[in-house]
């Protein structure tokens, strides 16, 4: 039986459409107004241009403290923590021993002694397990409280109109960065971030308090207009929406058994942590330097944009042009409602991972459409 969130009730007062996601159900989009067929590409287009409310409560949300709590972290991600400043976020990956990603997580450092970690739903319980078993001697505290509290995102270019209704502090927080903030009687974090491409916020607060919470914060707002400000969107814009703005996805780009470094994050692994001042060596770092000195991953992933209507799909075989050997696979793709044309992303040879290079795609039934490899993101929003 599929896990409901604190805002399972909204979803069915707004005509969510329910799946199974990761365990959790969860809607992958929502009724139209008055009562009409929504649509996916309708709650993107709403995203991209004014703003769209998203339940992420299905995440993994995990607070860890005490005085070994920054050691703790460095030992996990690959990415620095020792320079992090109270109220700064950081996007990190965990790697297993083979340097593979177990995940990729949101470290929030509330103080020196205090973090708060966003991961995937489906890797929660994997993670949990893997908290414990590197923390070894280490005095920190780890506390899932997946369940005790919601998260929800509003995110768009106009979201902040409603922001700045309640806050002055909020519209001035730089990217990554988050403040706690005290609101009647609710305690809320809430940072700067997203998974969309857009502007906007993530909160997060007390899994009893967030349809309260949401009644306030948009009681100005009739989410069920025609045009309204802000609507309820679901998972399947999030993901045409993330994939636009070339935001990789566990299961599909990441995954326990790619390396790391043919991920393109390169800013958030930091291979020599271990010579850093304050840093620590983390699980699969020594892996990954065997990767870099043997001249790096034989694949990387890319960008293409696709010739025609039809979609690339994960695990379509990518091929080269003459001859057809396999030289790659997709790993996402949809037809971007946003460009109107059909994008993907996937791992090819690193020969034919330059911007330009042309290959085609298997699409498994006798036919193949042709890619060409273009930069990351497919869209990035303006200021």
């Amino acid at each position: 039986m599929p896990l409901r969130t604190p805002l399972f009730g909204f979803h069915t007062e707004h005509g969510g459409k329910m799946v199974d996601f990761a365990g959790w159900e969860m809607p992958i989009m929502y009724a139209g107004a008055n009562g009409a067929a929504g649509s996916i590409v309708e709650e993107h287009k709403q995203v991209r241009t004014s703003g769209g409310l998203f339940d992420v409560s299905h995440m993994g949300r995990v607070k860890v403290t005490g005085r070994h709590s920054r050691r703790f972290l460095e030992r996990l991600c690959t990415r620095r923590i020792s320079d992090m400043e109270p109220g700064q976020c950081r996007y990190s990956l965990v790697c297993n021993e083979k340097g593979g990603v177990r995940d990729d997580i949101i470290v929030y450092k509330i103080d020196d002694d205090d973090y708060f970690l966003v991961v995937n739903a489906s890797n929660r319980e994997k993670l949990l397990s893997h908290f414990a078993e590197i923390r070894g001697d280490l005095v920190a505290n780890i506390d899932d409280r997946t369940m005790k509290t919601a998260m929800v995102a509003l995110q768009g270019p106009r979201v902040m109109e409603i922001v700045k209704g309640y806050s002055k502090e909020i519209p001035a927080l730089k990217r990554y960065r988050f403040v706690e903030k005290n609101y009647l009687i609710l305690k809320l974090l809430v940072s700067r971030t997203g998974y969309t491409g857009e502007d906007g916020i993530e909160v997060v607060l007390p899994a009893g308090a967030v349809e309260m919470a949401l009644k306030m914060l948009l009681k100005d707002v009739d989410m069920k207009a025609a045009s309204p400000l802000v609507r309820p969107t679901g998972l399947g814009a999030r993901d045409t929406l993330r994939l636009e703005a070339g935001m990789p996805l566990y299961g599909h780009e990441l995954g326990e058994e790619t390396s790391a470094l043919a991920s393109g994050l390169d800013f958030a692994i930091h291979v020599d942590k271990d010579k850093e001042e304050r840093g620590e060596a983390y699980i699969g770092m020594d892996a990954l330097k065997r990767v870099r000195d043997a001249g790096g991953p034989p694949r990387k992933l890319v960008g293409m944009f696709i010739e025609g209507r039809r979609t690339a799909r994960q695990g379509m075989k990518i091929l080269e042009r003459a001859g057809g050997k396999e030289i790659g696979e997709v790993t996402s793709g949809c037809n971007s409602p946003t460009l109107g044309r059909c994008i993907a992303m996937g791992y090819v040879d690193k020969a034919l991972s330059e911007k330009g290079s042309k290959f085609v795609v298997d699409s498994g039934r006798g036919e193949t459409m042709a890619a060409e490899v273009t930069a990351l993101p497919f869209y990035k929003a303006g200021k």
